[in-house]
C-alpha cells in the first residue's frame, strides 16, 4: 500500500485541533490526534506509539480520513446487538409502573402476555435495569419483642421451684 502523506488545509487543523481535546466521545479525539501527529510529520508508528494503538489501527484511521475527509473520521460504526423487546419497551415500563411485579419470574411472564417473547430470568432481569427499574429488597418491619408479664417471666418461674 502507498504512504499517504496527511496534509491538513487551515480550516481543517483548526477543526482537527480543537476536536482533539474537546470532542465529547473519546474516540473521536483519539482518532484526531493521530492525525494532528500524523499531520506534523510522525510516522505511523510513532503515533501508534504515543497513542497506544496499534500501528494496523493508525492505519486504519488514515484509509478511514482518505476515504471521507474528517466527516469519514469522525464515523463510529459500532452497533451492538438490539433486543427483541426493545420494540416494546414503552409498553413494558408502563405496565410494571402502574401494576410493579414481586419477582423476576413474574415480570418474565408479564412481559411474555405482553409481547409473546419469552425469556429467562437472566435476560429479563438486564431488560429491566435497561429500563431503569430497581431491585427493591423487602424485609420484615421489625418489632420490639413483647414484654414479659410478671407470671410468665424467668424470675417467676425459677422462683416456683421447690428448694
Amino acid at each position: 500500500m502507498a504512504w499517504f502523506p496527511i496534509a491538513l488545509t487551515d480550516d481543517e487543523q483548526r477543526v482537527v485541533n480543537a476536536e482533539r481535546d474537546a470532542h465529547p466521545d473519546a474516540h473521536v479525539r483519539r482518532k484526531m490526534l493521530v492525525l494532528w501527529l500524523l499531520h506534523h510529520g510522525d510516522t505511523r508508528e510513532r503515533a501508534a506509539t504515543v497513542t497506544g494503538l496499534g500501528r494496523a489501527t493508525v492505519q486504519r484511521y488514515v484509509k478511514a480520513y482518505k476515504g471521507g475527509g474528517l466527516d469519514g473520521l469522525r464515523r463510529w460504526g459500532v452497533t451492538g446487538p438490539v433486543s427483541d423487546l426493545a420494540a416494546h419497551a414503552d409498553a413494558v415500563r408502563a405496565s410494571l409502573t402502574t401494576n410493579p411485579v414481586r419477582t423476576i419470574a413474574e415480570a418474565a411472564d408479564r412481559i411474555e402476555q405482553l409481547t409473546g417473547i419469552r425469556r429467562q430470568p437472566t435476560q429479563t432481569r438486564v431488560f429491566l435495569a435497561g429500563l431503569g427499574f430497581t431491585y427493591n429488597r423487602v424485609r420484615a418491619i421489625p418489632i420490639p419483642p413483647k414484654k414479659l408479664w410478671p407470671s410468665t417471666s424467668r424470675r417467676s418461674a425459677s422462683s416456683s421451684t421447690p428448694n
